[in-house]
């Protein structure tokens, strides 16, 4: 069976993108939160021609480059190293700084996930070193010693020292690093019942983490096609996170595994206006190709190959081979 917990170097940029502030009261937090990127870009280029200095506006437009998965990873990367040169005491710069750079290591391969580990690594523990209670940081960097082999500074051990050390500040944070290690290490039924017995509280970061923790349970259980269990525990996660799309998405996925395509696409007739990303589009493509609706389906591939970025290559090729039999 896969790990479903986390998705490589890749998580450690996309994973937790919507994951709470350190200031989580600025002005862009509700717009990040409602994955309104264009607007955030547009509210922090205005606000940095006036101010280049200001670090939630840097912050805050590396995380919206970052949300629009439009293959600018440089850009993002270069915004947060000038949060971090102009505020190097300021751990959500650091933290900003390893999430551009993860996504442009993924996006370069495995050779340059490599070359790019230690940067990542690093900018990860200054964010901890710097606020200690910014669990967005400590989930980052857990994810990175989950990830990453030891030769550049990950491994199980770290990462359960880690959650140990959480303990002693927040109890709930700690329990959900004991779910993703519990993930990681295929121990499904304690994974679930740790997430689903877990009280989050008001940090979002927490919470957006606990909302993830409950989805890559119920996609395991996807996986090895338990859809009743998929379906009892990403529903009990859709009761607490009832705005999720994600979430949304993922219950979408199980009823395109049952065959059940009309079911499938209402719900992501719903998501792709929340998150018009490539892989929802491949998705829609999929059920509407399945009911029959060819022209429609074709569109969608479409829609879905549009994208520079952001949609798997096993996806990519698919939808290519799929679009050129709708086509003749």
């Amino acid at each position: 069976m896969k790990n479903t917990s986390t998705l490589g170097l890749g998580a450690l940029a996309l994973g937790m993108l919507m994951a709470g502030q350190a200031v989580a009261a600025d002005e862009y937090h509700a717009l990040l939160k409602d994955r309104k990127f264009a607007e955030v870009e547009k509210a922090t280029t205005a606000k940095l021609a006036k101010d280049p200095a200001d670090a939630s506006a840097m912050i805050a437009r590396t995380k919206a480059i970052l949300g629009a998965r439009d293959g600018r990873f440089d850009e993002a990367a270069a915004q947060a190293e000038k949060c971090v040169a102009r505020h190097p005491e300021n751990g959500a710069c650091h933290t900003a700084l390893g999430k551009a750079l993860g996504t442009k290591a993924v996006a370069g391969g495995i050779t340059s996930a490599i070359g790019y580990a230690g940067s990542i690594r690093d900018a990860f523990k200054k964010a901890v070193e710097l606020n200690p209670r910014d669990y967005e940081a400590r989930f980052a960097l857990l994810d990175y010693y989950m990830m990453a082999p030891f030769i550049v500074g990950g491994g199980d051990a770290k990462a359960k020292a880690l959650a140990r050390e959480t303990v002693s500040l927040n109890a709930e944070a700690a329990k959900l690093m004991n779910v993703s290690l519990d993930l990681k290490e295929e121990n499904i039924a304690k994974a679930e019942a740790g997430a689903l017995a877990l009280k989050p509280g008001d940090d979002d970061a927490i919470a957006q983490r606990h909302e993830e923790q409950l989805m890559a349970v119920g996609v395991t259980h996807l996986s090895e096609k338990k859809y009743s269990d998929a379906t009892r525990v990403l529903g009990e996660a859709q009761k607490r996170y009832p705005d999720s799309p994600t979430i949304a998405y993922s219950i979408a996925r199980v009823h395109q595994e049952q065959g059940k395509h009309r079911e499938a696409l209402a719900i992501l007739d719903q998501v792709v206006i929340k998150t018009p990303l490539p892989h929802v589009h491949y998705r829609m493509a999929k059920s509407l190709q399945a009911l029959g609706d060819k022209p429609k389906a074709a569109a969608a591939f479409e829609k879905a190959l549009s994208f520079k970025t952001g949609l798997a290559k096993t996806m990519r090729a698919d939808a290519e081979e799929q679009l050129k039999a709708l086509k003749t």
